[in-house]
């Protein structure tokens, strides 16, 4: 009998509180529907108001003037010294390849010009060697030829004493020919450059027999 009593307890309680969920629902719509639940909410938070304020805008300052502009001296860069050796084939090049800086040596003086030298000649007036002939020689029939050095003076007039340079072997001949040239010989002066100079030079008298 407890237990019974205590069921038929528990069941109305469920009643109650499935009848009160109901309760509230239909409470809830309603509520929804006539606009309550939104009055209820304005009460519980007011509605947020919100105002624009516009931005104050700030002047900015002006920039500030440029730097002035300083002139730089002007910046001078050495060039580099670049020495770069290239071999050269001397074989076939006809390139100067011995360059130096020392001062080329001084050229040669020009040989001296030559001068055009003349011996001085006999004159046409000259006697002929065979008047000087020694008359002992032409009995002793003594021919020869003697060389004689003289010097002629540039008027045709001779200076000093002859000499004999290679005799003819007799004696006789040789002192006649030195007195031809003394006495008989006409000379012309020698020339250097077409003027007359006075000169020594060697000739030849020649001793014949003739029939």
């Amino acid at each position: 009998m407890a237990a019974y009593a205590h069921e038929s307890t528990f069941v109305p309680r469920r009643i109650v509180v499935f009848l009160f969920i109901i309760l509230f629902h239909a409470l809830l719509i309603w509520a929804l529907a006539n606009g309550l639940a939104r009055k209820v909410v304005e009460v519980l938070a007011p509605p947020i108001q919100t105002d624009i304020i516009e931005e104050m805008k700030q002047d900015e300052p002006p920039p500030p003037p440029p730097p002035p502009e300083m002139e730089r001296p002007p910046v001078e860069v050495p060039p580099p010294e670049v020495n770069i050796q290239i071999p050269v084939d001397t074989s076939t090049s006809t390139a100067i390849t011995d360059v130096t800086d020392r001062p080329a040596p001084m050229a040669p003086p020009p040989p001296p010009r030559a001068v055009v030298r003349q011996n001085p000649t006999l004159d046409r007036r000259t006697q002929p060697p065979e008047d000087y002939y020694p008359p002992a020689s032409k009995r002793a029939e003594e021919e020869g030829i003697v060389t004689v050095r003289t010097c002629v003076s540039d008027q045709g007039k001779v200076v000093g004493t002859p000499t004999v340079t290679k005799g003819s072997g007799f004696e006789r001949l040789d002192e006649a020919a030195v007195k031809w040239a003394m006495r008989g010989a006409r000379f012309k002066p020698g020339t250097e450059d077409g003027k007359p100079v006075e000169q020594c030079f060697q000739f030849n008298v020649r001793f014949k027999l003739t029939n």
